[in-house]
């Protein structure tokens, strides 16, 4: 029965409606929980499924004190005998999407730009680092920790951000602009990108807030002796697509730009192509793809977050914070990546503190120095293959997409989530080595 004045739930509604219900979540009413999700705070029942030999999904319960829990679920491959790759990609995906044919597991990615203003996005929303098929799509702006899918390989190292490039040939040292740049050198260049980005919230009546930025502060500093070089992925290859004398470049127009200071290298002309040859100490020819991780899980509960907490917007890091989180752990041959879930519209399944997680990943004997998260909140998902009956996922649930335009209704996309722009996907078992 519809309840007095409300509507009844149109064809899209009821179908969701049904989904829900047929996984034990007792929604009446899909526009009601864009203020209540109370009905996604149930515990789950423990379980554990194999989904391949070396692959496996749990699924249990996690108190977290004061009446708040969390539901966590744990993807454990063994790499000698099922692969890792890093997928991502400029205009997105949903996780489902990617388990097909071998690929037997996806989970939500690293940190991207987020906004609600879809007429103001970057040509590369991935923050910092982004390397897709041997090719980089962006260059990290401080030292982060990263994973590397390095000589066929995955490989977490925390990655400062220096290497090399070539400009029509010419080599020319890299610094990211967000870490302590050295004294201006000729043929030394700066590297920007979205990850400079100062994301700002604003009140909403109907969805609570919107996020974005201010298109006419979204660029690189102003300064006389600078010169701003937009790099745009083409066909072939990186080029720079615009020069900016004195700054001012707009933080996402390209994949990423890089600063030259007077004297200004001749060659940085428009059309110019761009090889990035080195990151750190690694060579560009050797990794297959790569991604910039978020904080330690001991750096997070420490709130060490500078640099990311000004490209999230309101940082998903503060101490008090309850937001779902996404975690990946490589010890070895093994790589562990878990959810633990939380919907924020309810009042004691939000998600895990900064200190929750920390204390979790001491509790299942891991340290949290060597645990780094992944983009959380209502991105937190683990999608899988059930056989023959097409994929499933877990976490997110609830997650609505609001509407647009303002007088349209929310929809409820809790099986497609939010569009991602990276994942990591699990593919099939190997012979063993």
């Amino acid at each position: 029965m519809t309840a007095p004045g409300t509507q009844a739930p149109d064809r899209e509604d009821q179908v969701a409606i049904a989904a829900l219900h047929a996984r034990g979540i007792q929604v009446t009413d899909i526009q009601a929980l864009a203020r209540s999700q109370a009905p996604f705070a149930r515990r789950t029942t423990p379980w554990n499924r194999r989904l391949a030999p070396g692959v496996s999904l749990t699924a249990r319960t996690a108190e977290l004190g004061d009446g708040h829990f969390t539901n966590v679920f744990t993807l454990t491959i063994d790499l000698d005998r099922a692969s890792c790759r890093a997928a991502s990609s400029a205009a997105g995906f949903h996780l489902r999407d990617l388990v097909h044919g071998a690929a037997l597991a996806a989970v939500s990615g690293t940190f991207s730009y987020i906004s609600d203003d879809p007429a103001y996005q970057p040509a590369e929303a991935c923050l910092d680092l982004a390397c897709r098929d041997g090719n980089i799509a962006s260059l990290p702006t401080a030292t982060k920790p990263a994973l590397l899918i390095h000589r066929g390989r995955p490989l977490v190292c925390t990655l400062v951000a220096t290497g090399t490039l070539t400009a029509a040939g010419h080599t020319h040292p890299w610094t990211g602009s967000k870490d302590a740049q050295p004294p201006h050198r000729p043929g030394h260049l700066a590297v920007f990108g979205a990850a400079n980005c100062r994301v700002r919230y604003r009140d909403d009546a109907r969805t609570g807030f919107l996020r974005d930025v201010d298109p006419a502060t979204n660029t690189t500093p102003r300064t006389h002796d600078a010169l701003d070089c937009t790099v745009t992925p083409t066909t072939n290859g990186l080029k720079v697509t615009a020069v900016h004398p004195g700054g001012g470049a707009d933080l996402f127009a390209g994949a990423f730009i890089l600063r030259a200071h007077q004297p200004w290298p001749s060659h940085l002309t428009n059309g110019v192509p761009i090889h990035v040859t080195s990151i750190d100490t690694f060579q560009t020819q050797d990794l297959e793809s790569a991604l910039s991780l978020g904080p330690s899980v001991a750096d997070a509960a420490a709130n060490h977050t500078w640099a990311w907490d000004q490209s999230l917007g309101t940082s998903p890091f503060r101490p008090t914070a309850r937001y779902a989180r996404t975690l990946l752990a490589l010890r070895g041959s093994q790589l562990r990546l878990q959810v633990l879930d939380g919907a924020p519209l309810t009042s004691t399944f939000q998600g895990a503190t900064p200190q929750d997680t920390a204390d979790l990943c001491t509790a299942d004997g891991l340290d949290p120095a060597h645990v780094f998260h992944l983009d959380g909140g209502q991105t937190s998902k683990i999608a899988y293959s059930r056989d023959h009956q097409g994929p499933d996922v877990v976490g997110s649930l609830h997650y609505l997409r609001w509407p647009s335009p303002a007088e349209a209704p929310f929809r409820w996309r809790g099986l497609d989530g939010r569009l991602l722009r990276s994942a990591l996907v699990i593919t099939a078992p190997k012979e063993p080595r």
